[in-house]
């Protein structure tokens, strides 16, 4: 297969295309434990604010756990909302029908790993997303509504931007200037619209997979508040969800990493998608 290196501990592969949008070439990297299998997989979304990052070093830190687990992972790449021709100043809708086109591009990476699981000896029905910043947003959505041949049986989100309306309106990053010029617009009503579809605790549903939500307390990109009101929306529905404080920290997992105190989720992610990720509990129907 192109792409397949040996390494100790497992195969990895490297730049394996799982789709194509509009002729634009999307990959991943994969990394296979050694053993019988079929093991449960991964599929990782980076973050970036919908912009930028890439799935080899924004959520680096993820790998070792994960294998060292033996869990199949495959981390992807994405179409980002700024992929649009140079010189051109996008539309509101054109910006965020690319971030329509990211969640299909995730729910793509998921079919992927279920059509070929039988050549990365993965199970078909034992298959988990995690996402990181707006890739958890991603991957929120593509297991909310998930497209054909799209079921996961799990997913984990750190710092997930779960309500973007809420967080556009408190962000502090946005004057309140700008705010002000939109308020009461055509362009406020419409941006709205936009952000409640791309809100991940709109579209909670009874038989969700199951949520384990990672946040940072001193988070002030995306507010701790947004998982925990993820997480209660999610209670309501009588859907599985769990929010695991990182207490001190802040955006990105990354950042986090020099400080033991800091990446005790690791340990915790591992037992939490062991146990939803077992062979007697993995089909959720």
């Amino acid at each position: 297969m192109a792409g397949i290196e040996m390494r100790a501990g497992g195969h990895s592969y490297s730049d394996i295309e799982y789709s194509r949008p509009g002729g634009y070439s999307l990959k991943l990297d994969a990394h296979v434990p050694d053993g019988d299998g079929p093991f449960p997989a991964i599929v990782i979304v980076h973050g970036g604010a919908w912009v930028s990052g890439d799935r080899k070093r924004s959520v680096e830190p993820l790998f070792r756990p994960l294998s060292d687990a033996g869990f199949a992972y495959f981390s992807i790449s994405y179409r980002l909302a700024n992929a649009v021709e140079p010189k051109t100043t996008p539309s509101v809708a054109a910006i965020w029908s690319l971030l329509g086109g990211a969640v299909d591009d995730v729910r793509a990476a998921v079919a992927f790993v279920r059509t070929h699981a039988s050549d990365y000896n993965v199970d078909p029905n034992r298959i988990a997303l995690i996402g990181e910043s707006a890739g958890a947003q991603l991957a929120a959505m593509a297991a909310l509504k998930p497209g054909p041949n799209g079921e996961v049986q799990a997913v984990v989100g750190f710092y997930c931007p779960s309500d973007l309306v809420t967080l556009v309106q408190t962000m502090p990053f946005i004057p309140d200037s700008i705010r002000r010029a939109v308020k009461g617009t055509p362009f406020e009503g419409i941006l709205l619209a936009y952000l409640r579809e791309l809100s991940p605790i709109n579209w909670v549903r009874a038989g969700a997979p199951p949520f384990l939500l990672i946040h940072g307390t001193a988070d002030t990109v995306v507010p701790f508040q947004q998982s925990v009101d993820l997480c209660d929306t999610m209670h309501q529905s009588r859907s599985t969800c769990e929010v695991f404080p990182v207490n001190g920290g802040g955006h990105g997992l990354r950042w986090w990493e020099p400080a033991v105190r800091l990446t005790a989720y690791k340990q915790h992610m591992v037992r939490w998608l062991t146990q939803e990720l077992t062979p007697a509990t993995a089909h959720r129907d």
